[in-house]
């Protein structure tokens, strides 16, 4: 399992993270990427560092195990389960690749106040607003199924703490001081990271955090 594992996240963290930004840069002349918002310390900048430890932990996961290191022994052993988790691995990296893809130009890592990119709002993000944190989630926790040990499970929480935190603290107010109503409208009929799920009362707005 911990082989099959550091394969699946080194797909993963090349095709999210290097063929992406390789891509944005071939198509825009720059990388897309952004870094972590708000001073050290700040709410902004802690949900980047969150984000960023966990998906750290997920790549050092299988690594600890293969080199048995301290927590990186594995739970239980089950074929079937561990099956699940695999192919949550993939469906996540698939899916989260393409939720990029379709950002198009849009695309970003970390938010850049002073930048304008157009609201997408079809395809997958006609489901969800956040479908590549979905699927990042996805990920997190086919690994815990793959690789049940102390590091997978403390990436999952990390990158989810990280997510939430990135999500309504910097991405949501970013998108709405953006668009405006527009974006408004759009959180108000499709759900946060689920379908139906955190939409936003459009007459409160994100600032208000009325969702439903």
């Amino acid at each position: 399992m911990p082989k099959l594992a550091l394969a699946l996240v080194f797909v993963w963290f090349f095709s999210l993270f290097v063929l992406r930004t390789w891509i944005h840069w071939w198509r825009t002349g720059n990388t897309g990427v952004r870094g972590f918002s708000g001073a050290v310390g700040s709410l902004e900048w802690n949900a980047g560092a969150l984000a960023s430890l966990g998906l750290a932990a997920g790549v050092f996961a299988p690594i600890a195990t293969l080199a048995e290191w301290p927590g990186s022994a594995l739970w239980f052993a089950n074929d079937a389960l561990h099956g699940v988790g695999a192919a949550l691995v993939a469906i996540g990296i698939a899916g989260a690749l393409a939720a990029q893809m379709s950002m198009g130009d849009s695309w970003r890592i970390g938010v850049d106040d002073s930048e304008t990119t157009d609201l997408v709002t079809d395809g997958l993000f006609a489901w969800v607003r956040n479908p590549i944190f979905s699927f990042i989630l996805v990920t997190g926790v086919g690994l815990v199924a793959l690789l049940p040990t102390v590091w997978a499970l403390l990436a999952l929480a990390l990158t989810t703490a990280g997510i939430e935190i990135q999500v309504r603290a910097v991405e949501e107010p970013y998108l709405e001081k953006t668009h405006g109503l527009a974006y408004r409208d759009y959180a108000a009929r499709v759900g946060r990271l689920v379908p139906g799920v955190g939409r936003i009362d459009d007459g409160i707005g994100t600032n208000g955090r009325a969702a439903r």
